[in-house]
């Protein structure tokens, strides 16, 4: 049977870690056989974070690419190269960091490296829809609203929600916990 810790919660008061409750239901009777995070967005956004494009001009050594500096609310800009054709000065836009593993609609998963392209340092990347898998748009980046605060993760954004899910082996004696309700 599985049990969603997101809906336990609804019926208890839970501060503790995932793996804290599930050794708690072990003792219990209620055998944690395994245990798995589902994301409503694979990877969850995580190292995704909105920026703020400080500037924007073309690349030297390319036509259809631009050098940005993108406040990413970490104090120093970062210097990213972009290949969208509607990146802009003033932006609000969501930025990959150095380390962040994307998971795209299409294709493998990708970590970001610090690299140079065509002769200029990239540190991070501005993302469009589709590299995010968030839908299958790949016009040009994401523009986010003015108002939007630089720094908070793309999960925060997104109101993205994440969930343990415990695999329980029941037995048959326990049919008292054959429901969210009966295991809280």
């Amino acid at each position: 049977m599985n049990v969603s810790l997101n809906w336990l919660k609804e019926y208890l008061q839970i501060d503790l870690d995932a793996e804290k409750v599930g050794e708690i239901l072990t003792e219990i009777g209620l055998e944690v056989e395994g245990m798995e995070e589902v994301e409503s967005i694979e990877g969850g956004l995580k190292g995704v974070v909105v920026g703020h494009v400080l500037e924007c001009g073309q690349h030297p050594n390319a036509d259809r690419l631009s050098l940005t500096k993108v406040d990413v609310g970490n104090g120093e800009p970062l210097q990213i190269v972009c290949g969208a054709p509607n990146v802009a000065k003033g932006q609000k836009v969501l930025v990959a960091t150095v380390g962040t593993t994307l998971y795209p609609t299409k294709g493998d998963s990708f970590k970001i490296k610090k690299g140079k392209i065509r002769g200029e340092a990239s540190v991070g990347m501005i993302c469009a829809e589709d590299e995010l898998g968030l839908g299958d748009d790949h016009d040009g980046i994401i523009v986010l609203p003015e108002e939007t605060v630089v720094g908070i993760p793309a999960s925060e954004f997104y109101n993205l929600e994440s969930d343990i899910v415990y695999e329980i082996g029941l037995t048959p004696n326990r049919s008292d916990a054959t429901n969210h309700l009966g295991v809280a």
